[in-house]
């Protein structure tokens, strides 16, 4: 995907608990964060709109890919929401070549 000029404004969609890929069972919260208000966010999973207008946070209770979308600062990346039994997570956070990470393997 192209890269947002520097100083736009863009979207985020933020994870709580913020590891990736998210599982189910951690009760996923999500949080848009973008121009205008909390109650202008739309949500999508699977592309499709998804819940109730304006519920900013959304509390996940289906696996699948979510997306947020603002008015002025448009659609967030994509998070994905797993219900696997076994799930390797790095921090949800931007990761660059020679960061110190740290995995959790979680079952």
């Amino acid at each position: 995907s192209p890269l947002s000029p520097t100083g736009s404004q863009t979207t985020q969609q933020l994870l709580d608990p913020s590891w990736t890929p998210a599982v189910l069972w951690d009760r996923v919260t999500l949080t848009c964060k973008g121009s205008g208000t909390p109650s202008d966010t739309t949500w999508y999973k699977e592309g499709q709109r998804w819940g109730q207008e304006g519920s900013n946070p959304l509390l996940v209770t289906e696996s699948g890919t979510y997306q947020c979308d603002r008015p002025g600062t448009g659609l967030s990346r994509s998070v994905q929401v797993l219900d696997d039994w076994l799930v390797l997570q790095v921090p949800a956070r931007q990761l660059l070549e020679g960061d110190t990470v740290k995995l959790q393997c979680r079952g």
